[in-house]
């Protein structure tokens, strides 16, 4: 089975690279040699590069593929010490953050059979869950901190500190990411001043952490990566699910609306004011974001791209369709088979992403 990913990802890419059928044979034949030799094959820099680009072309769930070329890559499949692994992180952060001009990156790390660190927390940057506040989406990962002895301030906004286990160590690691690496945006609206008196605010830099990357048959289960926000995920998702910080009634008070029953349509207006309020308080402290009608025509753009290269768009249409005004976009009136193909993102079983020591 490895062979045939292996071949399937070299003729893929390589084709559409430009290199010719002997240079294919050539590169497949020392993968062959590899593999008889080790059971394995490493993949060159380029392999890497380009194989995570394709993989993000291929994420069935994401609206912002039209920019896979652009994906930034960190190789550090070398990495096995502490000090080096510390590097990568805060070179991930500080590079994808570029002061507030978001890049796309990927850092990864070695592949499953060579001993990678593992990382404990769903995202680089997240906020604590606590019994009474914060993000009760983190309260395990809370815990475990605590059980290892971080004390958070009990804010509705303290980010966690990073968890992780280096190869060959029994017990996991606990790093406190610098302040200076974690950018923070105050959220306020124009016209409701008083929004400001919740202590609103969000991290600029979404670094998804409990993922694997498959390329050509090799699995990288440490891979942290990131694009940028659309504005719905913080303001709809993020801020009002109930199982998440559950706001809609404290931002309704703030803006003074004096009801939230069906027919007064005010939860609706909650939340196109408070996707008003997320976004422009992104681009006043100079951080990407995008919106969702900009982020659909550009998926839009992407889709175009694909059908002139050949290429057939998969996708999960709960995922690509926003979910505020999902009618104004074009994606809502189509569907989409959501066939995974590779180089991909895969979600881990849950014990496993988890990892967790402390049950």
């Amino acid at each position: 089975m490895l062979i045939e990913k292996a071949t399937e990802f070299i003729h893929i890419m390589y084709r559409e690279l430009g290199y010719d059928e002997i240079t294919i044979k050539q590169r497949l034949d020392d993968i062959q040699d590899q593999i008889n030799q080790t059971g394995t094959y490493r993949h060159t820099s380029e392999e890497l590069t380009y194989g995570a680009r394709m993989a993000w072309r291929n994420s069935n769930r994401c609206i912002g593929r039209l920019f896979w070329e652009t994906l930034i890559v960190q190789d550090a499949r070398d990495v096995k010490d502490n000090d080096g692994f510390i590097d990568a992180i805060h070179k991930h952060l500080a590079e994808a953050t570029n002061h507030g001009k978001i890049q796309s990156y990927i850092t990864i790390f070695a592949p499953e059979d060579d001993n990678p660190p593992i990382i404990y927390n769903n995202q680089l940057i997240r906020y604590a869950g606590y019994e009474n506040a914060g993000d009760p989406a983190e309260r395990t990962i809370t815990q475990l901190a605590q059980h290892m002895g971080w004390e958070g301030k009990g804010t509705d906004f303290d980010v966690l500190p990073l968890i992780y286990q280096l190869p060959g160590e029994q017990h996991p690691r606990m790093h406190e990411l610098p302040e200076s690496l974690v950018f923070e945006v105050p959220i306020e609206h124009r016209s409701y001043p008083k929004l400001k008196d919740l202590g609103l605010k969000w991290y600029a830099v979404p670094i998804i952490s409990n993922m694997d990357l498959k390329i050509g048959g090799i699995t990288y289960p440490t891979i942290p990566f990131n694009g940028w926000y659309m504005v719905n995920e913080i303001a709809v998702r993020n801020f009002t699910d109930t199982y998440r910080y559950n706001l809609l009634e404290k931002v309704a008070e703030e803006f003074e609306f004096d009801t939230l029953k069906n027919t007064s349509f005010n939860k609706d207006r909650v939340m196109v004011e408070l996707n008003d309020a997320v976004y422009h308080s992104f681009k006043k402290a100079g951080a990407s974001i995008v919106d969702h009608l900009t982020a659909a025509k550009q998926f839009e753009h992407f889709e175009r791209n694909e059908a002139q290269a050949n290429r057939e768009v998969t996708g999960k249409w709960s995922w690509l369709v926003p979910s505020l005004s999902p009618t104004l976009v074009s994606n809502y009136h189509h569907g989409y088979k959501n066939v995974m193909k590779e180089p991909n993102f895969f979600y881990k079983k849950k014990a496993e992403s988890t990892g967790c020591p402390f049950h």
